[in-house]
């Protein structure tokens, strides 16, 4: 059986991280201690502790350190192998091993040389338990060779090709790093164009000229010996051309499309792919069938390199890089294979058996190929070793049973293939011993609250000893539901709380004995910094303190220390601290930083921050008030069943006296997450005694108050749960209703948790008839608050009780409350229904009223259905609409308001109650007297003629009775609309027509009609009309007659007022003959003509080509003969004053924008035939809502013109209209002449032939004509028609 063992340990802590490295002591220390008390008669096999790696480079200038350091008991002697011989270390005065140790030095300092020490060597460590072998350790010495002299010739490429700089650096051992420098030592910049490959040649995708040097070398460094070799400078120009032809990829390294890689298991796999073209391609890699794994990939050298750390066999595959550019893509597929060195599944480990136990080592490896097992022991292949009856071999398995003193040894497994090998040691160890508990008897372990906590309990014994532990001297052994028991024997408490204080013991046994031993545990209260330093911004030269409150255990007694900046305060009298205070007096600026407050104990320790700003004296800032900062340190005291004291430090006031204190309770049994109101206290105080309910676990948080408002909650307290009581009241809301006849339906509002004071809250429910003797009868129900009682009586009274009660006890006796049954519908109707009508709208409704055992359930009142009887043909044409009125409680008689007159209605009562209506009574039908009538349903006045107007209606839709007559009431209304006389007619009852004669002609009447009963009128309506003027005509229109042979028309009338001569005709057909008749009817009688006409024929489209146009040839002669007027005007103003006056009108206005005219062209200097186009100055620019602005003239035709701005027409002209005040006409036409002159000076800068005419006609019209023409050709006109008489024209 295999045995646990465990060394004393020299600390334990109660921190988590301590106990990490606690279980990682176990685990590799599977062997026999070597403790002090066990030295003297406990024997183990020897055991390798350390050695040289595998692969063992060494520097030649340095001594040979060959490492061998072994374990066991007695202490192993050590022998080494070279290339598989004995290696006798006596006979080379160069090689010495270390006292006590198997490492050997070989003095190569003074004389001798690293190569003669090459070779395999390996190291045997042997006691009379067995023999323990190193790994072969290979021994060679670096190298760092130079590199081959070469001549290398300059390199010479034009601008855009590729290139490649070869390294090929010497072969050394270890393999040297790579990297290209300058002469200056530095490194060369790489970019996705120029980069260096794995085997650490340099390559260009693309050659610049900006690449021309002659100084790219390339180094090897050899860490090993820290030595640096150089290749030989390589030249390289460039020269430029002036276009280079662009490309598409071609990869420079990996050749051609495919490559193998193969790689071992837990190395780093490098893929490289780098491609040149032009532009500069772009490498992406992707795995065919499958993806690349996250996390473990990475992007080197410009994504050109694809590494993938941890290989494993999962990551082989084909891979594909591919180099894109604008002019295409290449790809290359790398083949990878992932191969395995041998790597343990199962090591083997040491076996510490006792006599006749049996036990197994296991060597299990894994590898690609897979690795071969090969056993030995104590050295020696096991197939050639002594033969033991105790063990078998079974593959990759030694088993052994009913072991011996004499099956000790040590054995190795040796797991190989192509790549590489494993080797173990793992012994073999028969011993007998009774369990030894090697931890100190009474330790006591002190921790800290809420904290884990380790009990120690190391023992060891063979065979393996069973470990318990026990609490205090009663109680059975400790189990896992609160502790975890570890394999090494110690005993740990998660959460230590108060109650884990006391004596634990530790007891182990085996068959050949028992031990034990007792540890104690004191559980401590955290140190606590309960008022914590805070940020300060203090002058310079004034005082500043730091408060630090410390909470702490009081069996510990903690230690105060001030950090300034995390190092210790300066030595200057200027900094007194005492047991909570820091005092910085005079502070200087060199005084600002973080202060901490460390308080430790031997168990824990807390620490708070602060920093101090110091700033010159300003101005005094006014305080800041707020609300308190939150109360904390809440504790509770005295807890009782039904009360307790709670305790709490308060917080900053921030320049506002706390007025009081809010305490709030939350209940996490029953309302988790919901804080209710407990007690308030005032500000000054800082305990509180609280009521309790039972069985609530109870949370509590205090706020504070000022005038400022209420601070944050504090944090919670711990939690105090009170003890089950009874409850203490009963369910509230108990109603009994039935909802059948035949049932009792009991509810109530039902108790919530923390009403219920303990656990298995239930509601005795209890009900008996009201009048009787019948016993209570009861029954207890749980999460429910309704109970149906069936079989009841319709409609009886009964008394309820329900009572809580818990699994403590009842509450208190409750009062009953009345109830009832579930009601049916009533059984009788209401007797001797009577009906008197009061008017012909309302009527009054008398019965008598049903028993009141009949109703069989609460009376709700009385309900009435009338409705107007009709004829049985109307009956049968749609149903009949019945009205319902409901009287409340034990009324009767009620009202009917809102019957039609003249009608004959029907009406039944009905008794109701809660389960709905009873029988109906008997129908009794009345009779409503006449009414007056509504309004006639319409009126309209027809046929208007010179003194009658004819009147049409419609009877009432109402008539509530028999018609008797209308009245008809009518007044004139006069051109101010006020009325004359009114006039009173009445017209017999069936008459729905009337003529009116003998009114005046042209004339406006009112009129208002009324129907009539017996008694009295109805509402009135309205209409207005006009009677036609003295000898009025009439017109009449023909239909066309369209075509010979079509059929005629009716004709077509209008109504034309007598006082006009003409009438137009819409609407008539193009190219239609029609005949028109003219009428006119007065005193003398109707006279009429008529005549016919045609229509003009359709026009296909009012488009004319205008250049065809008579009157457009015309006015472009008249514009021709203008310009040539103005032409001779000015050249006779030319003859008569020496020269055109253009120059000086034009330095007279001094005109910012006029550009003198170039002197070599002959041309203006802002014009050209190419700015055909160009917008004109300000002075002469047109808007583009084509309207005249005021401010491009101070003396305008806009100025005279009515409303808005005179507008431009499309063609350029003028238009617009004096108002009525106008000027005279000679001021008009001054007015005219100034227009122009200004309109001409505006576009003077870019039109210098321009000219003006005036002529003033007969009708004492003025033409005012303003032409500009634009060199070299005429290109516009513009001209403004004045008429004198009042408007302007084109």
């Amino acid at each position: 059986m295999p045995l646990h063992m465990m060394l004393k340990k020299k600390h334990l802590s109660a921190g988590r991280v301590p106990l990490i490295l606690f279980l990682c002591q176990l685990i590799s220390a599977l062997d026999v201690p070597l403790d002090s008390k066990l030295l003297d008669d406990l024997v183990q096999p020897p055991t390798i502790t350390q050695q040289s790696p595998k692969d063992y480079i060494i520097d030649p200038r340095e001594n040979i350190v060959i490492q061998c350091e072994a374990k066991g008991k007695p202490p192993p002697s050590f022998s080494w192998t070279r290339n598989g011989t004995h290696f006798d270390i006596d006979k080379d005065p160069l090689v010495t091993m270390k006292p006590g140790s198997g490492t050997l030095v070989i003095n190569i300092m003074s004389e001798g040389k690293a190569e003669t020490y090459e070779g395999v060597y390996q190291c045997t460590a042997r006691n009379e338990r067995g023999a323990a072998i190193s790994n072969n350790i290979v021994v060679r010495p670096s190298r760092s060779p130079l590199w081959t002299k070469e001549r290398l010739e300059p390199i010479v490429l034009r601008n855009g090709q590729s290139l490649v700089l070869p390294c090929r650096p010497p072969i050394g051992l270890p393999p040297a790093i790579i990297f290209w420098m300058d002469n200056s030592f530095q490194r060369l910049p790489q970019s996705e164009r120029v980069s260096q490959g794995l085997n650490g040649d340099l390559y260009f995708s693309n050659v610049l000229p900006e690449d021309t040097r002659e100084d790219y070398i390339c180094y090897a460094r050899f860490n090993h010996t820290q030595t640096i070799q150089q290749k030989q400078p390589i030249s390289l120009k460039v020269i430029s051309a002036k276009s280079s032809k662009e490309r598409p990829p071609t990869f420079l390294t990996p050749e051609g499309n495919e490559s193998h890689k193969e790689e071992l298991r837990g190395n780093v796999l490098s893929l490289e792919c780098i491609a040149e073209g032009l532009p500069t391609p772009i490498i992406y890699w992707i795995k065919e069938d499958g993806t690349l794994p996250v996390n473990r990939t990475f992007y080197r050298n410009f994504r050109k390199t694809l590494q993938i750390i941890r290989v494993s066999e999962a990551d082989s595959g084909n891979y594909q890089c591919i180099a894109k550019n604008t002019l295409g893509a290449v790809h290359h597929t790398i083949s990878v294979t992932v191969k395995a060195a041998p790597y343990w599944i199962v090591a083997p480990q040491n076996l510490v058996l006792s006599p006749g136990e049996n036990g197994t080592l296991i060597c299990r490896a894994n590898g690609n190929p897979k690795p071969r097992i090969s056993w030995l022991t104590n050295g020696v292949p096991i197939e050639i070793a002594l033969d033991d009856p105790s063990r078998k071999i079974d593959g990759d398995t030694i088993i052994f049973s009913n072991v011996q003193e004499s099956s000790s040894a040590v054995y190795q497994c040796n797991a190989s293939n192509k790549y590489g090998y494993l080797l173990a040691n793992a012994f073999v160890n028969v011993l007998a011993e009774p369990p030894r508990i090697l931890t100190s008897a009474n330790t006591l372990y002190q921790v800290i609250s809420n904290r884990p906590a380790l009990l120690d309990c190391a023992f060891f014994g063979s065979p393996m000893p069973t470990i318990e532990w026990f609490k205090g001297t009663k109680g059975g052994a400790l189990h896992e539901d609160i502790y975890v028991l570890h394999d090494n024997g110690t005993l740990e408490i998660p959460v230590a709380q108060k109650d884990s204080t006391g004596t634990y013991t530790c007891v182990a046994w085996n068959k050949l004995g028992m031990a034990k031993n007792e540890v104690h545990l004191e559980i401590k209260d955290p140190t606590r910094i309960i008022k914590q330093p805070e940020y300060a911004v203090v002058q310079r030269g004034s005082k500043v303190s730091f408060e630090c409150k410390v909470k702490h255990d009081h069996t510990l007694i903690p230690t105060i220390m001030w950090l300034k900046d995390n190092g210790e305060l300066p030595n200057d009298e200027r900094f007194s601290t005492d047991k909570d205070h820091l005092v910085v007096s005079d502070v200087k600026d060199d005084d600002g930083g973080t202060y901490t407050c460390t308080a430790n104990t031997t168990l824990d320790s807390a620490s708070a921050s602060a920093v101090l700003r110091v700033v010159a004296p300003p101005p005094t800032p006014a305080p800041i008030y707020d609300v308190p900062n939150p109360p904390f340190d809440l504790e509770l005291t005295n807890q009782l069943d039904k009360s307790v004291q709670l305790t709490w430090t308060p917080g900053d006031d921030n320049n506002s006296p706390i007025t009081k204190f809010i305490i709030e309770y939350e209940d996490a049994m029953h309302e988790a997450g919901l804080w209710r109101h407990q007690a308030e206290v005032s500000g000054t105080q800082t305990t509180a005694q609280l009521k309790l309910s039972p069985y609530v676990n109870y949370s509590f948080r205090v706020m504070a108050e000022n005038s400022i408002g209420r601070s944050m909650p504090s944090e919670a307290s711990e939690q105090y749960l009170t003890k089950a009581a009874e409850p203490d009241q009963n369910p509230t809301a108990v109603e009994g209703l039935g909802t059948e006849p035949d049932n009792l339906v009991i509810t109530w509002k039902p108790l919530n948790g923390f009403q219920s004071n303990g656990p298995g809250l239930q509601y005795k429910v209890s009900w008996r008839q009201k009048d009787g003797d019948d016993e209570w009868t009861s029954v207890v129900v749980a999460n429910v608050s309704k109970y149906i009682v069936s079989g009841t009586p319709t409609f009886v009274p009964y008394l309820i009780k329900v009572q809580a009660l818990n699994d403590v006890g009842f509450a208190p006796e409750p009062a009953a409350v009345m109830g009832h049954s579930g009601e049916d519908l009533p059984m009788v109707a209401p007797g001797n229904v009577r009906v008197n009508v009061v008017n012909s709208t309302l009527a009054e409704v008398h019965w008598d009223p049903v028993p009141p055992k009949s109703v069989r359930g609460h009376l709700q009142g009385y309900r009435i259905y009338y409705w107007k009887a009709q004829s049985s043909s109307k009956r049968n044409r749609r149903h009949i609409e019945k009205k319902i009125l409901t009287f409340q409680g034990s009324k009767t008689h009620g009202m009917l308001p809102g019957l039609q007159p003249y009608s004959h209605y029907a009406l039944n009562v009905r008794v109701v109650n809660g389960k709905g209506e009873g029988p109906a009574s008997t129908d009794r039908g009345f009779h409503t007297p006449e009414g007056v009538p509504s309004a006639p349903s319409s009126l309209k006045i027809v046929n208007p003629t010179l003194d009658s107007l004819t009147l049409e209606w419609d009877p009432p839709s109402h008539p509530n009775g028999i018609l008797t007559e209308y009245i008809l009431k009518y007044q004139p209304i006069n051109s101010t609309h006020e009325l004359g006389p009114l006039v009173d007619l009445k017209i017999p009852a069936n008459k729905t027509r009337w003529t009116l004669k003998n009114l005046n002609f042209s004339t406006r009447y009112k009129f208002y009609l009324y129907a009539q009963t017996s008694v009295g009128s109805g509402s009135q309506i309205t209409e207005e009309a006009i009677t036609t003027v003295d000898e009025g005509k009439k017109a009449g229109i023909l239909p066309p007659d369209v075509g010979a042979g079509k059929g005629k028309e009716e004709w077509r009338k209008e109504i034309v007022n007598g006082s006009r001569s003409f009438f137009g005709l819409k609407g008539l057909m193009p190219g239609t003959a029609y005949k028109v008749r003219v009428g006119a009817e007065g005193d003398s009688g109707f006279v009429s003509s008529e005549d016919v006409f045609e229509t003009g024929p359709a026009m296909a489209s009012r488009q004319v080509d205008i250049a065809t146009q008579g009157w457009f040839i015309g006015l472009m002669c008249a514009v021709a003969l203008l310009i040539l007027i103005l032409l001779i005007v000015c050249f006779i103003r030319r003859n008569k004053g020496g020269k055109y006056p253009v120059k000086e009108k034009e330095d007279a206005h001094a005109d910012p924008e006029i550009q003198p005219m170039k002197e070599d062209d002959g041309t203006f200097g802002e014009y050209s035939d190419a700015e055909d186009h160009k917008p004109l100055k300000k002075g002469s620019r047109t808007p583009s809502d084509r309207t005249v602005k005021k401010e491009d003239s101070d003396d305008s035709l806009v100025d005279y013109g009515e409303g808005v701005n005179g507008q431009f027409n499309e063609d350029g002209s003028f238009i617009g209209q004096y108002s009525e005040s106008r000027p005279g006409n000679e001021q008009r036409w001054k007015l005219c002449g100034q227009e122009m002159e200004a309109r001409t000076m505006g576009i003077s800068s870019t039109n210098r032939n321009w000219r003006r005419t005036l002529d003033l006609n007969q009708e004492k019209n003025a033409l005012c004509l303003m032409t500009s023409a634009t060199p070299p050709v005429l290109q516009t006109t513009q001209v403004i028609v004045m008429n004198l008489e009042g408007s302007f024209k084109d």
